[in-house]
């Protein structure tokens, strides 16, 4: 009796606009406290999908880490009202005494709209929560200062090219940490290792 046949699956071609889309993300810049790399993305969301992961880091010590999926799927969904579809997520540390600002995540909402707006992102569907939570130490480490974060979960579908979302994303990043704005017409040179790709 002969072995049965191996089934040879053909893998699916990928499609020139999702790597025009991963050239943009790859093209993004970022201000010198980000540091960047590509990450694997979830594989099941979409048929096609890229991401990359950040850390803001201020005089060796992280204040704040994110990341950003680039789902794209040929056939168009209709939750998204479009093909591709921008996933991001941002945390960081901020004052304890924050937390209870009934306006705090209208505000930590605000910082990613504003951002896609000053980087001339269009987009729609828009989509999101912004989380906040605080924490006492008690006990042995009763000595220890109380933290506080905030997280931010977004989606939102893209128009035009990618490159303009992926930066507001990382402006997001920046605000939520407590960076300063750049000032206007000031240019920024990223670090080498913020630009880190595939090895």
């Amino acid at each position: 009796m002969s072995a049965p046949r191996e089934r040879h699956i053909e893998p699916t071609p990928v499609p020139a606009e999702f790597e025009r889309a991963v050239k943009q993300l790859r093209a993004a810049k970022f201000r010198p406290e980000v540091y960047t790399e590509e990450m694997p993305a979830p594989q099941r969301i979409a048929p096609f999908a890229s991401a990359i992961s950040a850390d803001v880091t201020v005089e060796g010590e992280d204040v704040g880490t994110g990341r950003i999926v680039i789902l794209h799927d040929p056939a168009g969904n209709d939750t998204w009202d479009g093909t591709f579809r921008c996933v991001a997520y941002a945390r960081a540390d901020i004052d304890p005494e924050l937390v209870t600002d009934p306006l705090l995540a209208e505000v930590g909402w605000s910082w990613l709209t504003e951002a896609l707006e000053a980087h001339g992102a269009e987009y729609g569907a828009p989509s999101g929560t912004v989380t906040s939570v605080s924490s006492e130490s008690f006990g042995g480490m009763a000595a220890e200062p109380g933290t506080a974060q905030i997280e931010i979960r977004a989606s939102w579908t893209p128009a035009g090219e990618l490159t303009a979302h992926i930066e507001a994303w990382g402006e997001l990043l920046c605000t939520a940490a407590g960076l300063p704005p750049v000032p206007e017409g000031v240019a920024t040179m990223p670090s080498r290792r913020g630009q880190r790709g595939p090895e």
